[in-house]
């Protein structure tokens, strides 16, 4: 009989939230218009960022028409996920690769821009499964579920984790949730490699 850990495990799974997601933004990357220029010029840079982040994201949401925002305010949106990937200065780092056409260029930028995004959305969907499942639990049942989570599954997290009877799995409970998500796509995705 599945416990209801077992049932979140199975409702967070990488086949059931970061797969899809990975495909739709695929499907992003090969049906987006790419300028076949190097680019030369922040604006065009900022304006084509923008463009493809709108039409990344009605692939991903699934939605037909995107609601018509302005540049500044989806390129608020763009800047963070550069910084996340590049940090402090990220726009100027990923533009230089652009310009330069070195590092991989544009579609290097493209390609890890799209890893950032879908990790984000990814991320948000796993966290509300996992904040659902926690709330209600009473405190005893969360303690529970991280011993049971350390018995089925420590093998996949680093010794500290596991040691004195998984403690740091009971106190990070829902942290080592989410990153059981991306442990098993990172297992699944060196698998192949392989």
């Amino acid at each position: 009989m599945s416990t209801r850990l077992d049932r979140l495990l199975k409702a967070i799974h990488p086949d059931v939230t970061l797969r899809p997601i990975l495909d739709r933004a695929g499907t992003a990357i090969n049906s987006f218009p790419f300028p076949d220029v190097i680019i030369t010029r922040f604006d065009q840079f900022k304006y084509l960022l923008v463009c493809f982040h709108q039409h990344l994201e009605a692939k991903i949401l699934k939605i037909e028409s995107m609601p018509k925002e302005t540049v500044d305010f989806h390129w608020s949106r763009c800047y963070q996920i550069l910084i996340q990937i590049y940090g402090p200065n990220g726009e100027k780092a990923a533009f230089d690769m652009v310009r330069t056409n070195k590092a991989g260029g544009l579609r290097e930028v493209i390609n890890k821009f799209t890893d950032a995004a879908v990790q984000n959305y990814a991320s948000n969907e796993i966290n509300a499964k996992i904040s659902f499942y926690i709330n209600e639990l009473t405190v005893d049942q969360q303690l529970a579920a991280g011993k049971e989570y350390t018995e089925k599954y420590g093998h996949l997290l680093p010794n500290e984790y596991t040691e004195s009877g998984g403690i740091r799995v009971q106190a990070n409970f829902a942290k080592v949730l989410e990153k059981h998500v991306f442990i098993l796509y990172d297992l699944a995705k060196s698998a192949n490699m392989m």
